[in-house]
């Protein structure tokens, strides 16, 4: 189930991290008013933070990129 309908051009909520040590994959649902720097792998516990450019764990490792990059007005900056 999702938490947004894309029909009503709301930004998704649910992304799937997938760890790039382990390949460990979990749903998590994305803040909506603050960006995620770091997050620790449920499998390894590897501590994740973004790829230079991105601003987020979920725009670099996630299924969907965060809120405010779905709705292109820019993220934390």
């Amino acid at each position: 189930m999702s938490l947004a309908d894309p029909s009503q051009d709301s930004p998704l909520l649910e992304s799937v991290l997938t760890c790039p040590y382990c390949g460990y994959a979990k749903q998590e649902i994305m803040p909506t008013d603050a960006c995620q720097f770091y997050y620790e792998c449920t499998g390894c516990k590897a501590l994740l933070r973004p790829h230079p450019g991105d601003c987020c764990v979920f725009c670099s490792f996630g299924t969907v990129k965060c809120p405010p990059v779905q709705a292109q007005s820019g993220c934390c900056g």
